[in-house]
C-alpha cells in the first residue's frame, strides 16, 4: 500500500496542519496534494525516479512528499542550509529527475545546478530561480492517481551517517516507514489520538521530523504544527495558544524551555500538554527533572535510528526512569550483543541489534556498507551499547562508532576531516566530539600544519562551513604537532581531548 494514503481516510473537515491562525484541513491538503501529483504526474515523473526536496519544514514540504510518493517516486528531503557544495554531492549521489525546492533552497542553488545536469527544477514563482518551472503552475493541475506500490518499493531516500562511515542514503520503503507508524500507535496509551495538537520541532528533512513526529501525527489524523525554526518564546506562545497536547524534539528544545525565566513560561501556559518527547540525542536526566518540575510534564525518552524508519524504543507509555530509553516497540525484536557475539545479560552491556519490519534494506547502491550493518538474517548492527535492566528498559551507555551527536544531527568524523585536509595549509586532521551544554555535543578539530604553513583556527572554521552544513563545522581547533595512531596507523581519536 502507498505510504501516501495515510492521509485519505480522515474527517475533510478535521484540522490536518496549523500554521500561526492558519488551519489546514486534511479535505483541503488532500485535494492540494493530489493536484500536485497530477501536476508531478503530467510533467513526466514517473515510479521510481527521485525527488530531491530542498525546502524548509512548510506546507509546501508536506504537499510535495505525499505527492511525490503518491506518484510512486521517491523522496529525497535534503536540508536546505546545508551549503552549496554538500547538496550538490547528495543531488548527484541519487541522481534525481526533479528538484523542487522552496526560497531557501533556490538561494542556495541558484547557478549551481549545472553540476548535476538534467534536473527538472520546480521553485515558487516569487524565488525568480532561472529556468524553473513554477511551484504554483505545477500545483494547479488535475488532480493524479494515486500509484499502487508494494512493502518493498522505495518511498525515501534519508541521508544519513549511521551506522557505517561517511553519509551515504539509507533506503526506506514503503513498507519501513508505514511499519514504524503502526509500531508506534500499538503503544496502548501511548498512542496518539485524533485530538491532539503536535508540535513538531525536529525539521522535516530529518526522519525524527518526517516519520516519528509528522507521519505518525497525519497517520493518526491529529493536527501537525510544523515549526521551522525552534524558538523558545514562540514555543510556549504555541502550545498556550494552540493547544497544544503533544511536544516533540530532541534534548537541547527541552533545556532551553526548562531554563526560561519563571515570569515568562509557567505551568499554567503548558497546561494542555499531555506529553513530552525527546529523541535523536541523549536526554539529561537533570533536563528531564527541571522540565517536570517547571511545567509538571514528563519528558519521555525514546531511541532510533535513519536505518529503522526510525523508532526503536520509547518510553511513552510507561512511568518515567531517568536515564533510561524505554523498551522496543510492538513488532521490534531488539538483542543486545555481547563481544563474544552471545546475548548479554541484565545489567551487561551489549551492542542494539535491531530487527523488524522498520528497518531498511541497505544504503544506495553501497553494498558493502550494507553488509557491514545488516546481517545474513536481517538484524541491524546499531554500533550504540546499552543496557537492560530487569523491566526490559534499556539504557544507552556508549557508541562503537565514533559518530558525534551535535542537537539530534548525526555528524561523521571522517567527513569533517576530509574536508579539513582540502585546505592547503592542513597536513592532517582528526575531530571527535566535545561536551556542549546545549547541542549535547560539538566538533573539536585537532590539525597538524603543512611545514612552513601557519593555520588560523577561524579562517579554518569558515573555510570547513563552505564545504558543509554548519553543525558539522568545527567549534574549535587545536593546531598540534602530530596525531596519536596506533600501531596500524590509524588515528585514536579517543586519545584526543580538549
Amino acid at each position: 500500500m502507498n505510504l501516501a494514503t495515510i492521509i485519505g481516510t480522515h474527517p475533510a473537515d478535521a484540522p490536518a496542519l496549523r500554521f500561526g491562525a492558519t488551519i489546514v484541513s486534511y479535505g483541503e491538503l488532500r485535494a492540494a496534494v493530489g493536484a500536485l501529483r497530477g501536476g508531478l504526474i503530467a510533467r513526466g515523473l514517473k515510479p521510481g525516479d527521485r525527488v530531491v526536496l530542498v525546502m524548509s519544514s512548510g506546507r509546501q514540504f508536506i504537499e510535495s512528499y505525499f505527492a511525490v510518493l503518491g506518484a510512486g517516486a521517491v523522496a529525497v528531503p535534503l536540508n536546505p542550509q546545508s551549503p552549496t557544495a554538500e547538496l550538490v554531492r547528495e543531488i548527484d549521489a541519487v541522481r534525481p529527475t526533479m528538484l523542487i525546492t522552496g526560497p531557501m533552497g533556490t538561494a542556495v542553488l541558484a547557478g549551481h545546478l549545472d553540476a548535476v545536469g538534467g534536473l527538472s527544477v520546480i521553485a515558487p514563482q516569487s524565488a525568480g530561480f532561472d529556468g524553473a518551472v513554477a511551484f504554483e503552475d505545477v500545483a494547479s493541475g488535475t488532480a493524479g492517481p494515486i500509484v499502487a506500490r508494494i512493502d518493498t518499493d522505495l518511498a525515501a531516500l534519508m541521508f544519513t551517517s549511521g551506522t557505517a562511515g561517511s553519509p551515504k542514503a539509507a533506503m526506506l520503503t514503503h513498507g519501513n516507514l508505514r511499519a514504524n507508524l503502526e509500531q508506534m500507535q500499538a503503544l496502548g496509551e501511548g498512542q496518539l489520538r485524533s485530538t491532539d495538537v503536535v508540535y513538531c520541532i525536529p525539521p522535516l528533512f530529518h526522519i525524527y521530523g518526517l516519520n516519528a513526529t509528522m507521519g505518525v501525527t497525519l497517520s493518526a489524523g491529529a493536527c501537525l504544527v510544523p515549526v521551522d525554526r525552534f524558538d523558545p518564546m514562540t514555543t510556549v506562545a504555541t502550545v498556550e495558544s494552540a493547544r497544544v497536547t503533544i511536544l516533540a524534539g530532541a534534548p537541547p528544545v527541552y533545556d532551553a524551555l526548562a531554563q526560561l525565566p519563571a515570569d515568562v513560561a509557567t505551568k499554567a501556559q503548558f497546561a494542555s500538554l499531555r506529553r513530552a518527547v525527546s529523541g535523536a540525542s541523549k536526554l539529561d536526566p537533570a533536563t528531564a527533572r527541571s522540565f517536570l518540575e517547571r511545567f509538571g510534564v514528563p519528558v519521555s525518552e525514546g531511541y532510533g535510528l535513519t536505518e529503522a524508519s526510525p523508532v526503536v524504543t520509547s518510553a511513552v507509555s510507561l512511568t518515567p526512569k531517568a536515564g533510561t530509553i524505554g523498551v522496543p516497540l510492538p513488532g521490534v525484536s531488539v538483542r543486545l550483543v555481547d563481544e563474544s557475539g552471545g546475548d548479554a545479560l541484565v545489567d551487561d552491556s551489549g551492542e542494539v541489534w535491531v530487527k523488524g519490519p522498520n528497518v531498511f534494506p541497505g544504503y544506495w547502491e553501497d553494498p558493502e556498507a550494507t553488509a557491514r550493518v545488516l546481517t545474513a538474517d536481517g538484524w541491524l548492527k546499531t554500533g550504540d551499547i546499552a543496557v537492560a535492566d530487569d523491566e526490559g528498559r534499556l539504557t544507552i551507555v556508549d557508541r562503537a562508532k565514533d559518530l558525534i551527536i551535535v542537537s539530534g544531527f548525526n555528524v561523521f568524523p571522517a567527513e569533517v576531516e576530509e574536508v579539513l585536509v582540502t585546505h592547503p595549509d592542513v597536513l592532517e586532521a582528526a575531530v571527535v566530539g566535545m561536551p556542549h551544554p546545549h547541542s549535547g555535543e560539538t566538533v573539536k578539530a585537532f590539525v597538524v600544519a603543512r611545514p612552513g604553513a601557519v593555520i588560523e583556527a577561524d579562517a579554518l572554521i569558515a573555510f570547513s562551513m563552505r564545504q558543509l552544513a554548519r553543525y558539522k563545522c568545527p567549534t574549535s581547533v587545536d593546531v598540534v604537532a602530530s596525531l596519536p595512531k596506533g600501531l596500524q596507523g590509524k588515528v585514536l581519536r579517543r586519545a584526543l581531548s580538549g
